[in-house]
């Protein structure tokens, strides 16, 4: 199975539009048209929006094994999101600051 015919699959299981995928991404309707119409793949530079919208990993994508991003061990942090930030900042605490921050994440829940 091709990029582009999973990607049609994962937006048929999630009951998702052609032109609210379209919406979501930000790549035009006639781009995605054409992944079907002439079983083209995306470039490169739309996988990871692409994987965002439909909830998986770019393993997943490209592997052709799909599972939900909240059952997976590892997160993919974009650059430049708030998690991101937060997690730079995470880094140059000093172990005890860290521990503390865990502290006041658990009580939060």
């Amino acid at each position: 199975m091709t990029i582009s015919e999973r990607i049609f699959k994962l937006i048929e299981e999630r009951e998702i539009t052609q032109n609210d995928f379209s919406k979501a991404t930000g790549i035009a309707k006639s781009t995605i048209s054409d992944w079907k119409r002439k079983k083209t793949n995306p470039s490169a530079d739309k996988i990871m929006i692409i994987c965002k919208v439909l909830n998986i990993t770019p393993y997943e994508l490209l592997q052709d094994t799909v599972q939900s991003v909240e059952e997976l061990d590892y997160r993919v942090v974009t650059k430049g999101t708030k998690e991101y930030d937060l997690l730079i900042e995470m880094e140059s605490l000093r172990k005890s600051q860290k521990e503390r921050l865990l502290g006041y994440i658990e009580a939060l829940k």
